[in-house]
């Protein structure tokens, strides 16, 4: 069952735990106001576990540059931890992270069941 998370006025979200990964569904503005809050929740989830992690943004309105940046940052976050980040995206989304070039170190997926699919076989 999905647990609310606590994020901001502009950023809801939930988090689902499975066996061996973990699931973000977000929804709304992940922009400067957003991203810090985004990084300390989702972080502090990653360091209890299970590293793998899905962030599912396909309902996400707007990226900014600090919304991207907080993205990076939980990559490395799980790197560190033998973990891995699959990012369910959108247009928009998708747009922005390949104007900076990311998709790759992102790891943007078209859909949940790619994402689901790509931590069970790893």
């Amino acid at each position: 069952m999905p647990e609310q998370l606590t994020l901001t006025v502009s950023l809801r979200g939930t988090r689902q735990v499975e066996s061996n990964y973990q699931i973000f569904r977000l929804t709304g503005l992940l922009d400067a106001f957003s991203e810090s809050t985004l990084r300390n929740v989702i972080g502090k989830c990653i360091d209890e576990g299970p590293a793998d992690i899905i962030l599912d943004l396909s309902k996400i309105d707007f990226v900014d540059s600090s919304g991207l940046g907080a993205l990076v940052q939980l990559v490395k976050k799980a790197q560190n931890s033998k973990g891995s980040v699959q990012v369910v995206t959108n247009p928009r989304v998708t747009q922005t992270v390949k104007l900076v070039r990311l998709e790759k170190f992102l790891s943007l997926q078209d859909s949940l069941a790619v994402a689901e699919e790509n931590v069970k076989g790893k």
